[in-house]
């Protein structure tokens, strides 16, 4: 039986399996650490891909690599790294975000590339070094992301031959989810020149070859490869809870929301993947674990000893700016402290929080005609019995569990297969049972919640 190689180069890390391509059977995997920080050298994703890849990749008859999206990687016109990739979650470009958005306005950056612009995405951060590294953007030929750059290197190829695919181009700003083709003109407005692009393949195409002959798929963006991972159909949602917080779910219409709340991203498929995304999810837990000074369990016993609405408390978890909504500047808020208020309560707040900000993501889903008939709750915050216990109430419909699975490597394994096979559709694989919670929503925690996301400030980005 063929064997496929599915690589998840997220901020933290690269992760790697080695899948049986009829089964999706994991049969190996990998993994290395990234830098810390909110840019990083493309080098660095190439060396923790050979390490985590070691003893894997060489048996891979295909593979594919699903990243983070909206990283800068620029090139010079040699293939060189011009600087060091500015990541996702680098905030320093939101006075270009609000510039380009001034230009045409939301509704029109919207209809034209299913995004209104926040400093996460690509467009923004081209802007920002045309201005403050001018010499850096004279010297930027091309322009990929993340993913893009890693397939690159696989093929072994230049930039002039580099791919991507629909669903990571759909996060740049300067691609068109509609027509299916890039912007240039976006491109020219922000970096101030035009920049090869990758060509956008399709879905399951086969772009090339690694030097050993293992058949290169185009990859994804991470999301798109956790729904493909996961096999999405119509009604399902997910919230993931990494580092950042992602809400999303597969549909047959593209979103193009003029708030800003949901991005219209395309998935992996040829379908579409609105998408709304927190800059704060699990590390809003780990925040408040080393605050109280405790692990893992502890600060789960913490919070579920606390009744629902936390004894009055209150987190708005934008502790290191958010996404959105579109508040880069912002610090996270606590309301409700008095001389009563508890450890348990803290913890509690923590956790509501948290899944709040989640919360007001399935709203924006449900705005945009995306209800969510299932939830499916994934990414390292899931793992916590507290996160478990309490989602179903503050997301008030029910929760499913999957097994616990790395669905991005996975996605990106089952889009290698897919390549592969030649078949018209992606192969089906059994992820598994998946554990159900019921719960009734707790009015009080969105009440509060709700109140004091509203007296800091307007929920819609853009309104």
């Amino acid at each position: 039986m063929a064997l496929v190689a599915g690589v998840d180069s997220s901020t933290q890390s690269t992760k790697v399996l080695l899948v049986e391509s009829e089964t999706g059977e994991i049969v190996g995997s990998g993994k290395a650490p990234h830098p810390d920080g909110t840019e990083c050298p493309p080098e660095a994703w190439w060396d923790a891909l050979q390490e985590a890849g070691k003893g894997l990749l060489d048996r891979a008859d295909a593979v594919a690599v699903s990243g983070q999206q909206h990283g800068m990687v620029a090139l010079d016109a040699e293939g060189r790294v011009v600087r060091p990739a500015l990541l996702w979650n680098d905030t320093r470009s939101a006075p270009q975000a609000e510039r380009l958005t001034a230009d045409g306005g939301p509704a029109a950056w919207a209809e034209d590339t299913g995004l209104v612009l926040a400093a996460s995405f690509t467009v923004t951060k081209l802007a920002w070094m045309a201005e403050h590294e001018p010499e850096n953007a004279a010297k930027t030929a091309a322009v990929m992301l993340p993913h893009d750059w890693l397939t690159m290197k696989l093929r072994g190829v230049g930039f002039d031959q580099a791919t991507t695919d629909r669903s990571d181009a759909s996060g740049t700003g300067y691609w068109s989810p509609s027509t299916g083709e890039y912007l240039p003109a976006k491109v020219i407005g922000a970096l101030g020149h035009e920049a090869a692009l990758p060509r956008v393949a399709a879905p399951n195409e086969i772009v090339g070859r690694t030097r050993s002959g293992a058949a290169v798929a185009p990859g994804t963006g991470d999301n798109a490869g956790a729904a493909l991972g996961l096999g999405l159909g119509a009604g399902d949602v997910v919230v993931s809870l990494g580092t950042s917080g992602t809400v999303f779910g597969v549909s047959d219409t593209r979103a193009a929301d003029a708030s800003g709340l949901v991005a219209g991203f395309a998935d992996a498929t040829g379908r579409y993947l609105p998408l709304v995304c927190t800059l704060n999810a699990a590390r809003v837990l780990d925040t408040f674990r080393n605050l109280l000074g405790v692990d893992h369990a502890e600060f789960d016993a913490l919070a579920l000893a606390a009744e629902p609405g936390a004894d009055g408390l209150t987190l708005l978890p934008y502790l290191d700016g958010e996404r959105t909504p579109n508040r880069p500047n912002a610090t996270g808020v606590i309301s409700g402290i008095t001389t009563g208020t508890t450890r348990a309560g803290l913890a509690r707040a923590a956790v509501e929080g948290m899944l709040s900000a989640q919360a007001d993501g399935l709203a924006a889903l449900a705005d945009q005609g995306l209800d969510a008939q299932r939830v499916l709750l994934i990414g390292g915050a899931s793992a916590s019995q507290a996160v478990r216990r309490i989602a179903a109430s503050v997301f008030g419909v029910d929760v499913e569990i999957p097994p616990s699975a790395e669905y991005v490597a996975l996605g990106a394994a089952k889009q290698a297969a897919w390549a592969l096979s030649g078949r018209a559709e992606p192969p089906q694989w059994n992820v598994g049972d998946t554990a159900r919670l019921s719960g009734k929503a707790a009015t009080a925690v969105s009440e509060q919640y709700s109140t004091l996301r509203n007296e800091t400030g307007s929920w819609a980005s853009h309104q």
